[in-house]
């Protein structure tokens, strides 16, 4: 008894002391100072998810395997560092090294435009890949010199819209989805209720993936002087899929094997040995400082900068959402610290609950009252995504930004048929009231109740039409004709009114300044970050649980997670009806 109690304690202080380990390893984690040093070409490997902002948990990409934080960065410090690098003598060059990129093209679009203005330097910019897709090679076409290894795969084949449609295997099962919608083109309730896209479903899509294919291949075409009609032959006939061809066809400068591409990176820098070549990671690169950073004051004003990234729900904040309650007490926050000046909501988001997006809407009215506020939309800004910011002084987003989708929806499930039919299931209740249960789904709805859901869902549309139309000088009716649930991309959104002009996040900061009348300010994020160790109690063993799930499920992870948000969903819902991913 006496062992085995000794062996409990040594035990549980040898696990203590794991504990410690990690919780040490994972504050410190990032406090290091990269050292550059000259002739140091920054080396960007963009083969992970590109948040719009980098993760305040230490354990957001924590592995346990080995017990340390892998590095998970955001938009917003990838464009620091490019900027950085640019003013950086230390750095030479950039080594542009990527095959898929799991991003937004909006992102995508960022981290280019932020590549362009690096080249304005004077310094170098060489792109490489093994593989590579059409949106990789987007970003790569800045390059000054593209290569790709001899035996690689390179896939430019235009962009193609498609739907997976469930009505069939609902029908199997016995549940009948009851649906109610505002918007020929809230198209969220097809896959239960059709085999295919309704007409207006597919004008839809053709409408935005083209308008995303033609600014996609415009960029190409100024970058390696290729005509639009050459970039639309190579992708028709597959010819760039075969490296080779895609050097004759130019747009590949030439073939290399992995030591002959770090060769050549050497040669660039003047340095004779591949060991001596100084490639410094973005993740270390982060944390870099230049000669003169600390030199600087800090000023007092500031603007805000709201990250408003994931679905919009109910209540508190979560990881990967946006909770209603949570983030109104961000933005009031803001609005009452007199030191900021202005406030720029940065959003990449869906949409969600209904009745959360009112209740941000509400604070960004209230904000704009008495300071600037600048809408900055990222990869998709859709639904309730729109509505949130729809009332900004300014709206900001990318050619091929995700918006729109001004509508709502409403499904109910009648699981009858399943229980009693296929499981054998069956109900019995008493009521006090007539429709005391309203919104059950072991029966249908019975027509007043489907009348009274009918009326929630068109208040809540009027309510949003409403809204839009206030925030973009429009009329609710003129709202209703550009929304339908209608997804647009960003150059048709600029075309029909629903933003104002083109620009990332870093333009939507210059231009809450410039509103604010404020030249020296530095730039406040929320939501803020919590202390170290208080991230690390709150967040470990859900991100342990995340983590595993994301290990076992791979590529399917997103599905997942998609499953989850349905079954967090309550009360009517704006939000965009799939997820829109480009490869």
């Amino acid at each position: 008894m006496f062992a085995s109690l000794l062996g409990f304690f040594i035990g549980i202080f040898i696990l203590f002391l794991i504990f410690a380990g990690i919780i040490a390893a994972a504050v410190s984690f990032g406090d290091d100072k990269a050292e550059v040093k000259n002739k140091t070409i920054l080396h960007l490997t963009l083969d992970q998810p590109i948040p719009d902002r980098s993760p305040k948990d230490p354990f957001a990409n924590f592995s346990p395997t080995n017990f340390e934080p892998s590095t998970l960065i955001g938009l917003d410090e990838i464009l620091e560092s490019i900027e950085k690098a640019g003013k950086d003598d230390r750095i030479e060059g950039i080594y542009l090294e990527m095959s898929t990129i799991p991003a937004y093209m909006a992102t995508i679009e960022e981290i280019r435009n932020a590549l362009l203005e690096f080249k304005e330097s004077g310094k170098f910019i060489i792109a490489y890949a093994n593989n590579s897709d059409q949106k990789a090679y987007y970003l790569a076409s800045v390059a000054d010199r593209i290569y790709m290894n001899p035996e690689g795969m390179f896939l430019f084949n235009g962009l193609a819209g498609q739907v997976m449609f469930i009505r069939g295997t609902l029908e199997k099962l016995g549940i009948e989805a009851q649906v109610i919608r505002h918007g020929k083109f809230k198209s969220a309730i097809e896959p239960l209720i059709q085999d295919e896209m309704s007409p207006a479903n597919e004008e839809q899509v053709l409408t935005y993936i083209s308008a995303l294919w033609n600014h996609m291949v415009q960029g190409i075409s100024v970058s390696r002087n290729l005509s639009v009609e050459q970039l639309n032959l190579i992708a028709d006939s597959l010819q760039s899929t075969f490296p080779e061809d895609a050097v004759k066809a130019g747009m590949l400068d030439g073939l290399r094997y992995e030591n002959e591409m770090l060769q050549e990176l050497a040669d660039s820098v003047a340095i004779e040995k591949i060991k001596d070549l100084e490639l410094l990671s973005l993740g270390k690169y982060v944390s870099a400082e230049l000669d003169d950073e600390d030199k600087k004051e800090v000023s007092k004003d500031k603007i805000a900068v709201i990250f408003a990234e994931g679905d919009i729900v109910d209540g508190k904040e979560e990881e990967g959402s946006v909770g209603g309650q949570a983030f109104a007490k961000l933005i009031r926050k803001a609005r009452e610290d007199e030191k900021v000046k202005a406030v720029v909501l940065r959003v990449n988001s869906p949409g969600g609950s209904s009745f959360a997006s009112e209740e941000i809407h509400h604070e960004i009215e209230l904000t704009k009252a008495v300071k600037p506020v600048v809408a900055s939309y990222g990869g998709v800004a859709a639904s309730g995504g729109y509505y949130i910011s729809c009332g900004a002084d300014s709206i900001l987003a990318s050619p091929n930004t995700i918006t729109g989708s001004i509508g709502v929806f409403g499904v109910i499930p009648n699981m009858q048929k399943l229980f009693n039919e296929k499981l054998g299931i069956t109900f019995d209740q008493v009521l006090t009231n007539d429709h005391a249960d309203f919104m059950s789904v072991n029966r249908p709805m019975n027509a007043m109740e489907r009348q009274v859901i009918t009326r929630m869902i068109e208040d809540v549309y009027t309510t949003f039409i409403t809204r839009v139309g206030d925030g973009r000088g429009m009329k609710p009716s003129d709202v209703d004709s550009i929304g339908q649930g209608r997804v647009w991309a960003g150059s048709d959104a600029l075309r029909i009114g629903l933003i104002d002009g083109y620009g990332g996040l870093k333009d939507a900061i210059a231009m809450a300044a410039r509103m604010a009348g404020t030249t020296e300010y530095r730039v406040k994020k929320y939501p803020e970050a919590k202390d170290p160790f208080q991230r690390i109690m709150e967040s470990f063993s859900g991100n342990a649980r995340a983590w595993l799930l994301q290990r076992e499920l791979g590529t399917f992870y997103p599905i997942y997670r998609q499953v989850e948000s349905l079954k967090n969903m309550q009360g009517i819902q704006a939000r965009m009806e799939y997820d829109v991913v480009i490869e």
